[in-house]
């Protein structure tokens, strides 16, 4: 008898589904009967927001971050931004919660990454040519590496302060590093109790 499958087009379907991070292959195929039980409509417009994306989106010339096909994204057409901080993040998608917090209104800088050697990207995979380019053509002040706090994102900043280091007229800072808000100590690990204590602060507020 035959092996029964799905026909070719929904096997490729869940073949690309497949490719997307988080996406297993019971997953995959969950999500193509689901839009197949969804009908042609739901299907065609999928098909449209993903052929407009490839044919709209690019990466920002300067900053890194998504734009349109314009040279610049909002970020850096923005008139009213502060021109003279530049915050470093891995990836574009760390620009977003930045913003959504309200508490930084300066420029970006996406690396594209961190550093990694043993998967074999080194500083010459970044963007870290562009950041000096931008970094000696500007009138930057300060630079905030707000990079993850493992291994690879420690590796990565603290190179970059190494390289940086020599300008005297630029401040390097860091995003400080601490128990988040509403958590307790019982669910700290030791990493995160000793960083919490290097950078404490004056307390406010009280008697």
């Amino acid at each position: 008898m035959p092996k029964v499958d799905y026909p070719e087009a929904v096997r490729n379907l869940i073949a690309h589904l497949r490719t997307l991070p988080g996406i297993g292959p019971r997953s995959a195929e969950r999500i193509a009967v689901h839009l197949l039980r969804q009908g042609a409509q739901t299907m065609t417009g999928l098909a449209e927001a993903l052929s407009r994306c490839a044919e709209e989106v690019v990466e920002c010339g300067t900053c890194g971050f998504f734009s349109g096909k314009a040279a610049h994204c909002v970020i850096c057409d923005d008139t009213h931004r502060d021109r003279t901080s530049l915050c470093i993040v891995e990836q574009a998608t760390d620009i977003l919660p930045m913003e959504r917090s309200g508490a930084y209104a300066g420029q970006y800088h996406v690396l594209g990454g961190r550093l990694a050697p043993l998967d074999g990207v080194g500083p010459e995979d970044l963007r870290i040519g562009a950041l000096l380019d931008r970094l000696a053509e500007g009138d930057f002040r300060e630079v905030i590496l707000a990079l993850g706090s493992d291994v690879e994102g420690e590796a990565t900043g603290h190179y970059l302060a190494d390289l940086l280091r020599g300008r005297e007229t630029l401040h390097i800072s860091r995003l400080a590093q601490g128990l988040p808000a509403g958590g307790g100590l019982e669910s700290a690990d030791q990493l995160t109790l000793m960083r919490a204590l290097q950078g404490r602060v004056g307390y406010v507020g009280g008697r």
